[in-house]
This record gives structure tokens, sequence and C-alpha cells, in this order.
């Protein structure tokens, strides 16, 4: 049976970030395997970082200058291309490096065509909301199983996640091919995408809200890198697999603070989101106060949940106006780009005190200083917020 438009576009994405959520936990086997420093995971995910900073300016132009269901192919070919550097015994960031590049490109093909498959306000809401289900889902899935299968078998994983990319390509070529618009020259889109950005933190409510996101992701991303360095130190858990399950905890707790949060932070009142941001910094500081395996599994359900209320309240009303004032898929991109250069620089400052032989509850306890500091920066934007509604 033949799936619908939106159906094969779900499950490709679904295999495409399942696999995306693996390749971290492979990864992060080959540093053992191999014996290279422990800081070295944060030079990996750096890696993958930089091409999403670099290529921000012009992979929305490339999404709609061709097809996008061509583009989702590329970019999943990318992507297998830095699973077999892998195979190869490619340098572990080199490789995921790559698959960086393949996940940039991919990126803004996968909401572009969610317009042109859906034929009404309501009924795109509702795919952008499925889309974001089934990648919670593979980010979830993906860590876990990543974890898994990189304990039974490294070449074993990576063929698997080798065999996701394939698949989800195959996927692709069953979706409509649409032309693009052969007019857009990606000098003026980068030029364009730069006064977007100025336009945008320009306005008090999005320049809260991308300040928001932003330091919410960049501690995220932070957080699990010190995770995984910090578990064999106070709980002596060695396995890949059990820190892979660790990890996806915060991921259950980000999936239900995102479905309380109509309930807790009202949409006209997303200003007062800044507390759950309180909430998390008290929950990571915690963290080098603690050695018991269930009081870590509820602070890292307690983190994501709060993480979750602190930010989708921010992505609403930056969506929200942002579409009004420079359109919703450029807001995307100045949000993406600005998000993945605070993620690049909370890790790269993390790799960085890493090596230098700080431990991990040092480096949480730093991240979350780092919050707090942007957290009172919101907390002054408040007032003036709630004057101006």
């Amino acid at each position: 049976m033949k799936m619908k438009p939106l159906q094969t576009l779900n499950l490709t994405q679904f295999l495409s970030a399942f696999a995306d959520n693996m390749i971290l936990f492979i990864t992060l086997a080959i540093i053992k395997q191999n014996a290279f420093p422990d800081y070295y995971i944060g030079v990996v995910q750096a890696s993958f970082l930089v091409a999403f900073v670099v290529l921000a300016p012009f992979v929305g132009a490339i999404a709609d200058k061709h097809s996008k269901s061509r583009v989702l192919l590329v970019g999943n070919a990318i992507k297998s291309f830095g699973i077999i550097a892998m195979f190869l015994h490619v340098d572990p960031a080199v490789s995921y490096g790559i698959v960086g590049i393949g996940a940039a490109v991919y990126s803004p093909a996968k909401y572009g065509i969610l317009p042109a498959l859906t034929h009404s306000d309501h009924e795109l809401l509702r795919a952008n909301a499925r889309m974001e289900g089934y990648t919670i889902m593979a980010i979830l899935l993906g860590s876990v199983c990543g974890g898994i299968l990189a304990k039974m078998s490294l070449s074993g994983s990576m063929i698997a996640c080798l065999a996701l990319y394939l698949l989800s390509l195959q996927l692709t070529l069953q979706m409509p091919k649409m032309q693009g618009d052969r007019t857009i020259r990606y000098g003026k889109a980068a030029r364009t995408f730069v006064s977007d950005m100025s336009f945008l933190l320009k306005d008090r409510a999005t320049r809260f809200s991308l300040v928001g996101t932003g330091s919410f992701w960049m501690t995220s991303s932070v957080v699990r890198l010190a995770i995984i360095a910090w578990v064999p130190a106070h709980l002596g858990i060695q396995s890949v697999d059990q820190i892979s399950m660790l990890v996806a905890v915060t991921g259950v707790g980000i999936m239900i603070g995102a479905l309380m949060t109509p309930k807790l932070v009202p949409a006209r009142r997303y200003y007062n989101s800044f507390i759950f941001g309180i909430l998390m910094i008290i929950c990571i500081l915690l963290f080098p106060l603690i050695s018991n395996l269930y009081l870590t599994i509820g602070l890292l359900l307690l983190v994501g949940f709060s993480g979750g209320v602190f930010i989708v309240p921010m992505n609403a009303v930056l969506q929200d106006r942002g579409q009004g004032m420079i359109g919703s898929g450029k807001t995307i991109a100045v949000q993406n780009f600005l998000e993945n250069a605070m993620m690049l620089a909370g890790v790269g400052l993390y790799t960085q005190i890493s090596k230098d032989g700080l431990s991990p509850d040092l480096s949480i306890t730093g991240i979350a200083c780092i919050l707090a500091g942007f957290v009172v920066y919101l907390i002054v934007q408040r007032e003036r917020l709630k004057l101006s509604l």
C-alpha cells in the first residue's frame, strides 16, 4: 500500500533523525575503544554544529531554489557519506562533521515542504506538530539504540545507521517533485539573512525569545556532554548503552514539559517562562551533590521538564511575531543560526575546560551560572515586555 506524501515525509524524518542520534553514541564508543581523550566527544559535537552555523545563510535558499524532496535526498546522501567515512576509520570529528553538513542541508527542506503537502492552516499546524512528535521519538529511541548497538558491535551499529539513511533516502524518491525558484541567488540570500537577523534582534519580544531559546539549547548541549562524563564519575556506570538511556531521560522530560506548557504558561504571558529557567538552573546545580541513580533520573526528568516549559512559549511568540515581520521560514533560519552558534560556543568552552582537566562537576556548575546570566537578562526585560502588551 502506497503511503500519502505526508506519511512518507514523517517516516523519512523519523528514520533520518533516529540515525542522527544513534551516531553520537556510536562515536562515543569509538572514542572509548580507541582511547581518545574524554574531551574529544566535545570536539566531535562541535564539528557537527559548525556546519549549521557556516551554512545557515545559504541552506534556506538551497531548499527554496531546488525541489525540496531532492534536497532531502541530497541531505541524507551526505549523511550516508559521513557514516561510510566513519566505517573507513576516518577521524570521528571529520566523519561527524560530514553528517552535520547533511543535517544542515536537510533541516530547512523538511519544514519548507510542509505547506506544499497540506491544504489549510489547521492541517499545516497538525503536520508541524506531528513532525515534532516523530522527531522527539527519534531522538529518544535513537539515543538508546545507538548505545545498545554500539556495545554489541561497532561495525554492526554503523551498518544499521547507514541502512537507515539509505532507507530514508529511498523514501524521498517517492515524494512529489515540486519545482523550486530558480531565480534565487545565494549571495543575495546571504545578505538578506543578515538584515533579517538584525531586524528580529531589534524587536523586544523576538529578541527575548531568541535569547531564551538560544540559552536553553546551549545549556542542553553542554549538559548532555557533561552528563556523559559525570555518570561514570558519580554513579560508576561505564557502559555506553546505560549512559545513552540516562541521557535520553532528559528528552522524556522535555516532551512532558512541552505538553504541560499551555496550562502552566499561557501564550500571552510567555515572559513568565523565565520561572522555569530558574528551576532548570537549580536542578543543574544539584548534580554535583548527588550520587544516587534514582535521584539522577528524577533530576534529569525535572531538567527536561523545566526546559520544555521554558522554551515552548518563546518558540510560539517568536514564530507568531516573526511571521508578520519577515516570514516564518526566515525566522526559523535566524533562530537555527543563533541557537547553533550558541551551542557551538558552549560546546567549545566545555571542550577546552575538559581538555584543561577540570571536572564534570565544575563544567555543570559553570554552564548553570552562564544560563543564570541569560535568565537575569530575561527578568530585566520582562517588565518592559509586560508594558508593551
